[in-house]
């Protein structure tokens, strides 16, 4: 009697021990993938500060360079088509991150394009509103790659916590999924040929 006691006590220890593991191993990955989605709404929202910035901008550059209608044109369009890219929080795959960048990345390149015009437009160079707007935007640009980075610390916790053994059985019967991570559009890794 006293031997079966012994061993209901020694199996119960054991099921709590195994059941408070699998609760903080649960509770650690919620806590990473809360995490992981915090981040990728900081993302989002400098994108926003960004897209924000760029009717006023337009708006400036228009009254001084009215004949670079299309170029006004592209950034307007390419502001467009990223605010419309949107990703699901929940479902941060690759795949997803990619097309938001890819959308994110032609902007930019419509924006660099209307600034290169700008050379050509000393007085528009020096309106203070241009000015302030131009400031507003690299700073903008600045918090935007800070932002990224985080969000890439913050998925690579979440996947490195997921996939690790025994957290990953944990992840597997929950549904916890790996996370996608910005990375460099094609062609970053190669340094622009600068002719003078």
């Amino acid at each position: 009697m006293k031997k079966g006691i012994i061993a209901l006590i020694a199996v119960a220890a054991v099921l709590l021990g195994c059941f408070l593991w699998a609760q903080n191993a649960f509770n650690r990955m919620v806590t990473a993938e809360e995490g992981v989605s915090a981040a990728w709404s900081q993302v989002e929202n400098v994108y926003q500060r960004r897209a924000d910035l760029i009717p006023n901008l337009v708006a400036t550059v228009k009254g001084y360079a009215e004949h670079e209608s299309r170029t006004l044109e592209n950034v307007i369009a390419a502001r467009s088509k990223a605010t419309q890219v949107t990703v699901d929080p929940e479902n941060l795959s690759a795949e997803d991150i990619a097309r938001f960048n890819q959308a994110q990345g032609e902007l930019s390149s419509a924006l660099g394009r209307l600034l290169m015009i700008t050379e050509n437009y000393p007085d528009l160079k020096a309106n203070k509103n241009f000015s302030e707007l131009q400031a507003q935007l690299e700073g903008t640009e600045n918090r935007i790659a800070t932002e990224r980075m985080k969000f890439n610390e913050a998925a690579r916790s979440y996947n490195t916590l997921i996939r690790r053994f025994p957290s990953n059985i944990i992840a597997s019967m929950f549904g916890f999924e790996k996370k996608g991570y910005f990375e460099a559009q094609a062609g970053a890794e190669t340094a622009p040929k600068v002719e003078f």
